[in-house]
């Protein structure tokens, strides 16, 4: 029997929803408009100041800000996603999300993965599930497209992880 035991938190879901956010290509075109579009009009404006006038402090001003509106607009987005991230659960779902998780591939009954979380117990079948992925700091089995079960490495407080992933790679896959 493979079990592992987790703790997942709040910047474990703001880590996993921020990976989304910057896979998503349309996103990725919207901020880039935003980071160059934004001060390149700005610049425009800067220049017609010191041609047009000749106010070489005004333009300046304008120029800096466009330079600071290109650097770190991304990041305020970023800071802004995580705020909204948090916002769209109530209280009682963060309790339900928060705490500590435990993973099992049970020999006797090896059509699904048992969850045991604060929500309580799950049975999800390997047939349901989509992959498993491993970033640097974290095991993502694939439930659906745009959702995972997080599994932060450096929180793991029982069992392999490595030999866990690998089982339930090659359980998705037989089930597939």
């Amino acid at each position: 029997m493979f079990e592992i035991e987790y703790e997942f938190q709040e910047e474990d879901l703001i880590h996993f929803n921020e990976i989304q956010f910057m896979r998503n290509e349309d996103i990725q075109a919207n901020i880039r408009k935003n980071r160059w579009i934004v001060p390149g009009i700005m610049g425009l404006i800067g220049s017609f100041y010191y041609f047009y006038y000749g106010d070489m402090k005004s333009s300046a001003y304008i120029l800096v800000i466009a330079f600071l509106w290109a650097v770190f607009s991304p990041k305020i987005m970023m800071l802004d996603l995580r705020r909204q991230i948090l916002n769209n659960y109530t209280n009682k779902e963060k309790i339900n999300m928060f705490g500590t998780y435990t993973l099992t591939i049970d020999p006797e009954n090896p059509k699904f993965l048992h969850e045991k979380s604060p929500s309580g117990k799950n049975k999800m079948a390997w047939e349901e599930l989509v992959r498993v992925e491993y970033g640097k700091r974290y095991v993502y089995i694939y439930i659906s497209l745009n959702t995972a079960l997080v599994i932060p490495v450096d929180k793991v407080k029982k069992g392999n992880l490595e030999q866990f992933a690998e089982q339930a790679g090659k359980m998705i896959d037989r089930f597939a």
